[in-house]
């Protein structure tokens, strides 16, 4: 028997890598061909930055508590809703030809997330930049990579929550309202403006794992001083800089498996 043909199909066979980067490509210029999104993502942090900074000098509030939440609140919104274009794929055709092409089906999935978090990261390395200016941020080589580690950690989980919600879903008006009970209280719940140590709130926001993205970036940032790289120094940061590392990634991990788990089942209605 000839082996010619299984020889020839292994050799058209796309590399898993060049899929997923491709994919991702196509999610940063769709992005950039659409000047409404584009004006969007560059005016989000703008506008934060000016009520934030701006809106509470003369409450005589400390900024500087505030802009950490702020960051991961513009990485999960965009993050998140950056994953509608899997709603939108579908319609037109495009994920189902996807979904047949002879790639594994990680290499898909890792590239429309991969796409969501760069474009979360682009805007979230604005405002970091433009609080850079607000908050005279004086952080070392090593912490700024660490920084933007993190941001980039914090945004692919993020994406592969959005990824895991809008891959069961066949309306952008159902995602939009499903998205809406997980968007608000996992980002107020995440100690970005309440104690992490108030009794029963204390708990909830201890359980939330976007809480260790927040405090790892306020000890990353130095808004903390630099014993609580080792351990708790105050409410606001209720884990050690590695811990928060940990717990972040494993976030990431185990919403990319789900959402490779979940993406050879079919749809046949919103969360069905």
């Amino acid at each position: 028997m000839s082996t010619t043909p299984n020889i020839a199909a292994t050799e058209l066979r796309p590399s898993p890598w060049v899929v997923a980067w491709t994919l991702c490509q196509r999610e940063l210029v769709r992005f950039f061909r659409q000047r409404n999104r584009v004006f969007g993502a560059l005016g989000q942090p703008v506008i934060f930055w000016l009520l934030f900074s701006e809106g509470f000098s003369p409450t005589g509030l400390d900024y500087s508590h505030f802009f950490p939440g702020t960051l991961v609140m513009i990485l999960l919104f965009t993050a998140i809703f950056a994953t509608i274009s899997i709603i939108e794929d579908r319609r037109e055709g495009f994920l189902q030809s996807v979904l047949v092409a002879p790639i594994p089906r990680w290499s898909m999935v890792l590239g429309k997330i991969l796409g969501g978090t760069l474009l979360a990261s682009i805007q979230g390395l604005l405002f970091l930049a433009l609080g850079w200016l607000t908050l005279d941020l004086n952080l070392s080589p090593l912490n700024l990579i660490g920084t933007i580690a993190l941001m980039f950690v914090i945004a692919f989980g993020l994406t592969a929550l959005g990824f895991v919600i809008a891959w069961q879903m066949d309306s952008t008006q159902g995602f939009h309202a499903i998205m809406s009970v997980f968007l608000l209280p996992m980002w107020l719940l995440s100690g970005a403006f309440f104690p992490a140590d108030t009794g029963v709130l204390g708990w909830i926001v201890s359980l939330n794992p976007l809480t260790y993205g927040v405090s790892g970036l306020r000890l990353l940032l130095q808004l903390e001083p630099a014993a609580a790289l080792l351990m708790p120094a105050s409410p606001t940061v209720i884990s050690p800089l590695t811990w928060c590392w940990f717990v972040t990634l494993l976030f990431a991990l185990i919403l990319f498996a789900l959402a490779c788990r979940i993406a050879g089942r079919r749809t046949t209605g919103d969360l069905l």
